[in-house]
């Protein structure tokens, strides 16, 4: 048995978010030691995403008895995304697992999620493909999948999952905030790690406290995967979706004004008080409005090229 305190490499790093969980932290502890002991020399962080309870207090005392935990603890409540991100910007090991706290997650199925790491996949996403849930979390769920694995092109059937495991190159090119921890594989996709897949994993159902799903969490959601969508495919080219729409409007209403001219010039009808002149000059000012927007997009794109270089991953 590998003994984690006496550890001078780490294999793997569990980033473990926690908000009001201070019943089950122990036993998570001791789960992820039966699962990973004999196996992988690890580190366990926990960050305490302003906790209302006990938890953090939990967590002192975790990691005064045993050095390879260790606890990050936020002033009030940030969220899931930011929790998250603290724990990557710590890790020390070669790959990185993610879980939440409430031990619905099963800590078993991370060897051969690592695995599948070592055997060349950048992100293996876990797949709670029998839930124990009650319906009006895993209805939602699935519509929220569905539109997400339709928007990402990525063949997932459940990026909420908090089981994931990443290379650790890969947590350190992402960045997380809001709710974009749902959208881990979109990132990562973005920066160019494109082998991600998934392993059904077992789920347990809830022992202590209460879910913090709610309606507003699930909303916030598909608000932030507008903005990924958006940022991934015109971040570098801001002209190219906002000067095409400028471009249609002014056509538009480049067309219905000189329909207009035609009839006030060929057939000498009024056309002041017509509808349809206000609707080609509307149509015009607001393309142009787009249009103008897009150059300044453009023109601020350009003067932060610096942060915008290629990562280069070899020379030879």
């Amino acid at each position: 048995m590998k003994d984690p305190n006496l550890q001078t490499h780490i294999d793997i790093s569990i980033v473990v978010p926690v908000y009001n969980e201070e019943e089950s932290l122990p036993e998570l502890e001791k789960a992820i030691q039966t699962a990973l002991s004999d196996k992988f020399t690890y580190e366990i962080i926990f960050v305490d995403d302003g906790s209302s309870d006990g938890s953090w207090a939990v967590i002192k005392s975790l990691s005064e008895q045993k050095s390879f935990i260790h606890g990050i603890n936020f002033s009030h409540n940030y969220g899931k995304s930011v929790a998250l991100q603290a724990g990557f910007e710590t890790v020390k090991g070669d790959y990185v697992v993610t879980m939440d706290a409430d031990l619905q997650d099963d800590p078993n199925e991370v060897p051969e999620m690592v695995q599948m790491l070592k055997d060349g996949y950048d992100l293996v996403s876990g797949w709670k493909k029998e839930r124990h849930d009650p319906l009006s979390k895993t209805i939602p769920s699935k519509f929220f999948n569905y539109v997400t694995r339709k928007a990402a092109g990525i063949e997932l059937h459940d990026f909420n999952c908090g089981l994931k495991a990443y290379r650790a190159d890969v947590v350190e090119d992402i960045y997380l905030y809001g709710e974009l921890h749902r959208y881990i594989p979109m990132l990562a996709k973005r920066e160019g790690y494109t082998r991600i897949t998934e392993k059904v994993v077992k789920h347990h159902a809830r022992k202590y406290g209460k879910t913090k799903f709610g309606l507003s969490r699930f909303m916030n959601g598909f608000l932030d995967l507008i903005t990924i969508t958006f940022v991934q495919r015109y971040l570098q080219k801001p002209m190219h979706f906002f000067g095409t729409i400028g471009v249609l409007l002014l056509m538009a209403g480049g067309v219905i004004n000189l329909y207009m001219a035609f009839l006030k010039f060929v057939y000498s009808q009024g056309i002041g008080d017509r509808p349809l002149l206000f609707l080609g000059i509307l149509l015009m000012v607001v393309g142009v409005q787009f249009f103008s927007t897009g150059l300044l997009g453009e023109m601020i794109n350009k003067n932060n090229v610096e942060n915008q270089k290629p990562k280069i991953r070899e020379k030879v």
